[in-house]
């Protein structure tokens, strides 16, 4: 069936932490959350469930845990149990958690930057150290990738004097974009097992695939991988129910998942009753079709954006992204042409009246960067790209 993911929602003045945090003159293409609403059976289970009009607390029912094992034979013929998902708020939490199960105070964590910026407050929520592995940015005439120097990487575990507890992977990457291949992720899985290090699989995009692109889960790779792993989860970027608050480790070894449990337990980390019914309704199979539809339609943005910065935006690279509806658009070459001398995303929030994410967020090798979200109707993707644009002749 069709879907209208042109409609435009009016989001201005419901709280939204994207559409509200600026002026209303600011088109808001920043935070990772899109302008389409959920699919509708994830409406209408939780209308069902306000209808019945009682919101006590909440078992995690063993259906669900089936369900999200079910999801994972069905996407990546990856044979899981119920028993191994265990129920968190977020990824964020859920990372925050494995870091607390799987590490001592006075260890590392390695973290491949440029990232996510909350893998880089982990230090301070959790004691252990950042132990950077940074990308290697590898730059074309008008797009931008990363590889691994795996030399770097090698050296970043034990660094510092600290003995490595966990790696903390982002995959499909953010802000990127990129899926990174299996070789690759068996070769950085190599190097965690000799190193007797537990992998952490930040996953939470990998079901928003583009272009025909294949995800493939580090923990599925070898039973050694994934008895070393813990993969995490969540419907919120895929089915745009990130409010809800509701993730799932999948933890195949017993011993490190009885660890994680009693993490989460004094993290004192709780899901809502809302978020488990759409948990359930959003990765049940009803709203594939819906899912299928949206990575045709984020797929037909990327391909827009990516030829919109080669032919109007010179002086800009962006990424090609195999998942996620987030583009990383590098403007260094603006700034040391002499053209810009402020910050890239208070430029184009004053002048183009686009407010888009700082680079300098997702650590080293951010600077000079911003990131875009093109998960909204095409109209506003091109209303903000136009601005941007304009902006930049008028400087």
């Amino acid at each position: 069936m069709p879907y209208d993911f042109d409609r435009i929602i009016e989001r201005s003045g419901t709280n939204a932490a994207k559409w509200d945090r600026y002026p209303a003159d600011v088109l808001p293409l920043w935070v990772a959350d899109m302008d389409f609403a959920a699919p509708a059976p994830v409406l209408a289970a939780l209308r069902a469930r306000v209808e019945h009009g009682i919101f006590g607390y909440e078992f995690e029912s063993k259906e669900l845990k089936e369900t999200v094992a079910q999801r994972m034979e069905k996407l990546y013929g990856w044979q899981i149990s119920a028993e191994e998902v265990v129920i968190t708020p977020g990824v964020i939490s859920g990372f925050n958690a494995a870091a607390r199960a799987t590490c001592k105070p006075d260890e590392g964590i390695v973290i491949q930057p440029p990232v996510y910026p909350p893998f880089l407050s982990i230090d301070k929520n959790t004691g252990p150290v950042q132990q950077l592995a940074p990308l290697t940015q590898v730059n074309s005439a008008h797009t931008v990738h990363y590889e691994i120097d795996w030399k770097l990487f090698k050296t970043a575990f034990d660094s510092g004097g600290k003995k490595t507890g966990m790696f903390l992977l982002c995959q499909p990457h953010n802000p990127s974009g990129q899926i990174y291949k299996k070789a690759e992720l068996k070769r950085m899985a190599e190097v965690c097992l000799e190193k007797d290090v537990i992998i952490c699989s930040d996953e939470i995009h990998s079901e928003l695939v583009l272009g025909g692109a294949r995800h493939v889960p580090m923990a599925a790779i070898d039973p050694d991988i994934a008895g070393r792993t813990i993969t995490l989860i969540a419907p919120s970027k895929t089915f745009n129910v990130a409010g809800l608050y509701c993730a799932f480790a999948i933890i195949p070894d017993a011993a490190l998942r009885e660890k994680y449990k009693k993490a989460v337990e004094s993290m004192t980390l709780h899901v809502s009753s809302l978020g488990l019914t759409a948990a359930q309704e959003a990765f049940s199979g009803k709203c594939d079709d819906w899912l299928d539809e949206l990575c045709k339609y984020l797929t037909a943005n990327r391909n827009f954006l990516v030829e919109y910065v080669r032919t109007e935006l010179p002086g800009i690279r962006t990424t090609l992204p195999d998942a996620t509806y987030l583009a990383w658009l590098d403007c260094n070459d603006l700034l040391t042409g002499g053209g810009i001398n402020t910050p890239l995303y208070q430029f184009f929030l004053k002048k183009a009246k686009v407010a888009l994410s700082n680079g300098k967020d997702f650590g080293p090798g951010g600077e000079g960067f911003v990131r875009l979200n093109f998960g909204c109707p095409r109209i506003l993707l091109v209303e903000g790209l136009e601005r941007m644009k304009a902006a930049l002749k008028r400087d």
